[in-house]
């Protein structure tokens, strides 16, 4: 995507919603730009040869910048998360964590100015950073447990979709990837497109059941 395409999006997602609910001299943009380069400038590679960038975020803003940010602040890290991830996968870039992102207030800051600082910060043992990508765009986070996809209310991944069967398929935590599983379903399961019954699955993957899609992000 590269950074003028993060950058639409952005200003699609973030000033285009936000844009009305407050007044302030900092744009949510200038956020994002900042995040970018911090990714860039602070990445480094690892023993294994791979490149792994800062996954601990804090921003830090004047006090009426930060008042004004407040009723937006989750939502916005969110997004910014979001970007973040994004880019990374774009780029090739790899985290050794889950990504965390603060906005606080620094008194001593003037109007329309902020910091950022980064890290990279390990997750708990156990901890994963993959996740699925449903079509509304909510994001769930993996771990190791697994996950039950069907249309019943019970299920852990539910699809109001009558082609997909009541308990349709499992995405089970193995040696540090993810296996979808159909559970013998009438529609079946297909992955890029291709039916399967059981699959590792790798970064990007999309996997269909029924008639609904999801996306598997990799740690």
């Amino acid at each position: 995507m590269g950074l003028q395409g993060l950058e639409r999006r952005l200003e699609r997602m973030v000033e285009g919603v936000f844009a009305r609910a407050f007044r302030s001299s900092l744009r949510p943009i200038e956020l994002g730009r900042r995040l970018i380069r911090e990714i860039d400038d602070h990445r480094t590679v690892d023993v294994k040869g791979k490149v792994v960038v800062p996954n601990a975020f804090a921003f830090t803003l004047s006090a009426n910048d930060a008042e004004q940010f407040a009723e937006i602040r989750d939502a916005l890290v969110r997004e910014l998360a979001d970007a973040a991830r994004e880019y990374a996968r774009d780029e090739g870039y790899g985290f050794k964590g889950p990504i965390t992102i603060t906005i606080e207030a620094d008194p001593n800051l003037k109007v329309g100015r902020f910091n950022l600082t980064s890290r990279m910060q390990e997750g708990p043992p156990g901890t994963s950073t993959s996740a699925i990508i449903l079509g509304s765009g909510e994001r769930l986070a993996l771990g190791n447990q697994t996950l039950s996809i069907g249309r019943l209310p019970e299920c852990d991944v539910t699809f109001a979709d009558s082609n997909v069967s009541r308990h349709h398929a499992e995405l089970r935590a193995v040696g540090g990837g993810y296996v979808i599983v159909d559970l013998g379903s009438t529609n079946g399961t297909r992955v890029n497109g291709v039916a399967v019954r059981e699959q590792l699955l790798r970064n990007g993957d999309e996997v269909s059941v029924g008639s609904s899609r999801f996306r598997y992000e990799a740690s």
